[in-house]
């Protein structure tokens, strides 16, 4: 029998729900596997076991019990929380809290989750420099970012759901680094109130969880529609292959997991064709940076004006060092509108789309994040993305796939996801 903290959250909350297991029992096994792991995995800001003890009691007592009653959900700390610290892994934050959670917060507290503590990020979720938190599957790589600390802990059995956030690759590439599930949904289907602000456009929640039933529990939570088509298989399926405009990025990790995962699908009987996109997209990549620096600038404004030591990243964003000019941000919005419609478009010719979630497998080293080329035209096109775990790399450690859909098509790219990692896994030693 798996330990609490080892179960799914779709099976951990059928059980607390029918009174089978109780949360406080929940709550002490992902105490003891905290007190077992942090010192090497490192995976959070604030955790405090008295605190948790305190609300799964109160949690226990409860006479009706929610969809997620007792899951335990970890909050990256650019997310406000009205009982812990949010501080945005920045000096001027230290002991801020907001008393108030944000909206996904406030509905996942609804549902009865319980709130295990606050993960660790980079600073305002918006840099490439790591934190202090390691890949459980290997100390000596990141993570990936900026959502580090809520990856790693779903990944290390110390949470079973968790929030981060991506505003280019936050979500996506510590799902594939961490070997679990991540979903990047179709940009404010989830509303974004109390998480701190980068980039108004490209800004989206990112949730994490071990296995695609949880991520359509979540999906349900949220209230998103259900999918027209529930697939049962892959056969007649028609998959898209999507190398994107920066395939020369992907190193042999990703290029052997691609391979591997297309030949997966086609045994599962999907029918797969390569995309070509159109040339708007040689540029996306650009005007996503652009529109980074043009939002990021009104973004970071207060904070730069308010601290006189603030990092030389912010400085750089604030006082437009790239000295884009007001006619490069028009540009870059068009391209992005352009594109948006235009891949409305083929997507609507097939019914997922298979795409590379990183570059290869997680870099030695915790001072950087990796690399999130992969990612980014995705998160300015404001489309559903899954990662799908299964395959590893050459060096025994994960290399994930994504699931790319329509805008608002976040339920069946899940329900593809789900099919997806049943086929990976079988292929998993093939990518290596």
């Amino acid at each position: 029998m798996p330990k609490p903290n080892e179960l799914e959250a779709t099976k951990l909350a059928a059980m607390t729900r029918a009174g089978t297991l109780t949360v406080e029992d929940v709550a002490r096994s992902i105490i003891d596997r905290v007190a077992e792991r942090d010192a090497r995995v490192e995976a959070w800001a604030h955790f405090d076991p008295a605190q948790i003890l305190a609300e799964a009691k109160r949690l226990d007592a409860l006479p009706e019990r929610g969809p997620l009653h007792g899951v335990p959900v970890g909050v990256k700390d650019v997310i406000n929380t009205k009982d812990m610290p949010t501080v945005h892994n920045t000096a001027r934050y230290e002991g801020s809290r907001p008393g108030v959670d944000a909206a996904c917060l406030d509905m996942l507290r609804t549902a009865g989750a319980l709130i295990v503590g606050k993960t660790v990020t980079t600073e305002f979720a918006t840099t490439n420099r790591g934190g202090k938190t390691h890949n459980p599957h290997a100390y000596d790589r990141t993570p990936g970012g900026s959502s580090s600390g809520s990856g790693a802990a779903v990944a290390d059995f110390q949470a079973a759901i968790a929030l981060g956030t991506q505003t280019g690759g936050s979500t996506i590439r510590p799902a594939s680094f961490c070997g679990i599930y991540g979903w990047k949904p179709t940009w404010n289907s989830i509303s974004r109130e109390g998480l701190k602000m980068y980039s108004a456009t490209c800004d989206t929640l990112g949730l994490y969880a071990r296995s695609a039933d949880d991520l359509d529990l979540l999906a349900q939570t949220f209230r998103l529609e259900p999918s027209e088509l529930q697939p049962e298989s892959f056969a007649g399926i028609r998959v898209g292959i999507c190398r994107s405009p920066v395939w020369d990025r992907a190193l042999p990790a990703t290029e052997a997991a691609m391979a591997s995962g297309i030949e997966a699908l086609k045994r599962a009987g999907a029918m797969t064709s390569e995309i070509e996109l159109p040339k708007p997209f040689d540029t996306i990549h650009d005007a996503h940076r652009k529109i980074l620096r043009r939002e990021g600038r009104s973004a970071f404004l207060n904070e730069y004006a308010a601290t006189p030591d603030i990092h030389e990243d912010f400085r750089a964003i604030v006082e437009n060092r790239d000295n884009y000019s007001v006619a490069d941000s028009r540009q870059a919005y068009r391209i992005a509108d352009e594109c948006r419609g235009v891949f409305d478009d083929i997507a609507a010719g097939y019914d997922v789309i298979l795409t590379p979630s990183a570059t290869g497998e997680a870099p030695l080293g915790i001072e950087m994040t990796g690399d999130a080329s992969f990612n980014s035209m995705w998160t300015l096109l404001q489309v559903p993305v899954v990662n799908v775990p299964g395959m590893v790399g050459p060096n025994g450690y994960p290399v994930g796939l994504s699931l790319v859909g329509r805008r608002y098509d976040d339920r069946k790219v899940i329900a593809f996801a789900k099919l997806a990692g049943a086929a990976f896994m079988g292929a998993e030693r093939r990518a290596a």
